[in-house]
């Protein structure tokens, strides 16, 4: 699909996401750290639990409001919600105030703002894209974000630490501008659906209880799809395991990783430890991503399906061990390198395998529902960041690797429905 051909929504997200993905990425991935460090590491990981549990619910309430109410009015709320939390974040590190509860708070609101642009956002694509192009724009905007992974981890390595206040107020600033360009410049994609109603029957009004109650009817159907169910507990054991990438080897490499040389020419060399070195790692993967998606992604569209997710979360597994057992920066980069491998083959297949199976006037509930693997994923992953207090690094990472090989048995067993259900 050619650049001439996107509809203007999605050039308008894409200049959009990319900016504020940017500035996402110089702070994100250590907040591991600075929640540790300040909290300690069980307070922290008990805190990420609990914000990332609100995310289940705020990410499932996200769909349903992008199916209701619309793609847009959902994305622009969001997206100045995000803002304003971007402004207190900025004040709970400000030359005038310094807060880590308070910082926790705007983190896990920026969390909550996230659950509803997400669902809204991956629908429009689907309103607005052929069938037989989604694998490709999807793998487009995920390229898009991962180039913003390359930049923003080596600048927020030396910014987070320093200047944080000037950071999260550049961010408050990115998210208001995006809230602009959402409201003047995309149109309403979601599609028109009109629910049956018996006649004589008064239309409800649109009540807290009422939509809650529709809600939970909606989402009921979705429960009753055992395969999809089984897709979903299969992606949140790989989810788990990629939600470490900013969890727990963030907090392995600033507490066990020494300084090291990288590389050297002559009398030059380089040399980093720790969360300077973590920066390094991530821009790794966001360079790879970015430089092999839509190779990878156009790449696995000729595989099976469920030998592609299966493998996907097997490398997962392979890398965690990895991570696990050396303190080496090459052999951690080895280790990334294997990951993004297992990242990408699954990048475009997964939406578009969602978008397959999910009925037209439910879409964005699905991929809500779909969301579940990286909402709960992200729940459960922070228990490993006070669960190496108790056990140690190793053992943690072995039980990571075992949850992926569970993971990849629900994917088999996923795809078997399926085939069971298509037969009869």
């Amino acid at each position: 699909m050619k650049w001439k051909d996107w509809d203007r929504n999605l050039k308008v997200r894409l200049f959009g996401e990319f900016l504020t993905n940017v500035l996402f990425w110089m702070f994100f991935p250590f907040m591991a750290i600075y929640f540790s460090e300040h909290l300690g590491k069980e307070l922290a990981g008990i805190l990420l639990i609990a914000s990332q549990l609100v995310g289940v619910f705020t990410g499932l309430i996200g769909g349903y409001c992008a199916d209701k109410f619309g793609r847009k009015k959902m994305m622009t709320i969001s997206m100045f919600g995000q803002g304003i939390s971007f402004v207190c974040f900025a004040l709970a590190n400000s030359p005038w105030l310094e807060s880590a509860m308070l910082s926790f708070i705007c983190f896990s609101a920026l969390g909550f703002f996230g659950s509803f642009y997400w669902p809204a956002s991956h629908a429009m694509v689907a309103d607005v894209v052929p069938e037989k192009h989604r694998n490709e724009v999807f793998a487009v905007f995920y390229t898009a974000i991962n180039i913003s992974v390359v930049i923003g981890p080596i600048l927020g390595g030396i910014l987070f630490f320093e200047h944080r206040f000037a950071l999260l107020i550049a961010s408050a600033a990115a998210s208001f501008l995006m809230t602009v360009l959402i409201y003047k410049l995309i149109r309403e994609t979601v599609p028109i659906y009109k629910e049956e109603v018996s006649t004589g029957t008064e239309k409800q009004k649109s009540n807290l209880r009422h939509v809650i109650k529709e809600q939970l009817k909606d989402y009921k159907v979705i429960a009753n799809d055992k395969a999809f169910l089984l897709f979903i507990g299969g992606g949140i054991f790989a989810a788990q395991a990629f939600m470490q990438m900013d969890l727990l080897l963030a907090v392995y490499m600033h507490e066990k990783v020494p300084l090291q040389e990288l590389f050297s020419i002559g009398d030059w060399s380089v040399s980093v430890e720790g969360e300077k070195a973590f920066g390094w790692i991530i821009a790794e993967n966001g360079l790879l991503v970015a430089l092999f998606t839509v190779f990878i992604s156009k790449w696995m569209t000729k595989y099976n399906e469920r030998n592609v997710f299966v493998i996907s979360s097997c490398l997962y597994g392979v890398a965690m061990l990895l991570f696990g057992y050396t303190i080496s920066i090459w052999v951690i980069a080895f280790g990334m390198l294997i990951f993004t491998v297992a990242e990408l083959m699954v990048v475009g297949i997964q939406e578009s395998f969602i978008a397959k199976v999910s009925p037209e006037h439910m879409r964005g509930q699905y991929f809500a529902a779909g969301s579940l693997r990286f909402a709960i994923g992200r729940a459960i992953a922070p228990i490993a960041i006070p669960l190496t207090v108790w056990i140690g690094y190793e053992w943690t990472f072995n039980i990571l690797f075992l949850s992926t090989l569970l993971g990849a048995l629900m994917y088999v067993w996923t795809f078997r429905l399926i085939r069971i259900r298509k037969i009869s």
